[in-house]
């Protein structure tokens, strides 16, 4: 069996492509905000940060990089026509209120039903705190989590129940992967696509867990 894991810009453009045209989204820390990069041509995404800002563009080349203007992950960020600026606590009062249609989020963890750890390993030096993501976990109609399926070691993200802190329960709907896409259902994994060339049988092998066959409207 030969296969290739899609590469972390692949992964972005993956995601994007789902994002429906006019989406109110919050791009999380880390991988996730490769996906502003990948918004397909003439579909209008809005994009949030939880430190105040409303209508995010790509990420700019390092000539045109302004410090002043970064996201929640301190990273510099371009503004579109017609983006703002706000308090952080208006921030907050989007994401607690419903008014995100998606947010996207890396993961430490994903169960099977789709509970959700992201932010401690409870290792030293780890993030001390969870920030804003329980609120967006929680806050938004829906949670994507973008993510590499295996740890360094190759151990699966996915699991049976998570063991390191939990960020939110139950709100994970759609887990993007290095090698599938998959739907966290109330029965447990379901199956969206696989890249080319990794079969169903293999998959559930890396995962130690059952994966139900695809029956998930994109």
């Amino acid at each position: 069996m030969s296969y290739t894991k899609r590469s972390k810009d692949e992964l972005a453009k993956r995601v994007a492509s789902d994002i429906h045209d006019g989406a109110y989204v919050n791009l999380g820390i880390g991988m996730p905000t490769m996906v502003a990069n990948h918004i397909p041509a003439g579909r209008e995404v809005i994009l949030h940060s939880e430190n105040g800002i409303l209508g995010m563009g790509p990420a700019p080349s390092s000539a045109n990089e302004d410090f002043d203007l970064i996201n929640a992950g301190k990273q510099p960020v371009t503004l579109l026509a017609g983006g703002s600026y706000f308090h952080h606590a208006d921030s907050f009062a989007m994401m607690r209120g419903g008014h995100l249609d998606i947010c996207v989020l890396g993961a430490f963890q994903v169960s099977a039903t789709g509970d959700l750890a992201n932010w401690s390993t409870g290792e030293a030096g780890s993030i001390p705190a969870v920030g804003g993501a329980m609120d967006l976990a929680i806050g938004a109609k829906q949670t994507w989590v973008m993510m590499d399926l295996l740890t360094k070691k190759g151990e699966s993200k996915l699991v049976k129940q998570c063991n390191y802190p939990l960020t939110g329960i139950a709100c994970v709907k759609r887990i993007y992967s290095s090698l599938a896409t998959l739907a966290c259902t109330p029965q447990g994994l379901q199956l969206i696509e696989l890249i080319e060339g990794l079969e169903l049988k293999e998959l559930e092998r890396l995962l130690g867990l059952p994966v139900l066959p695809t029956t998930v409207q994109r």
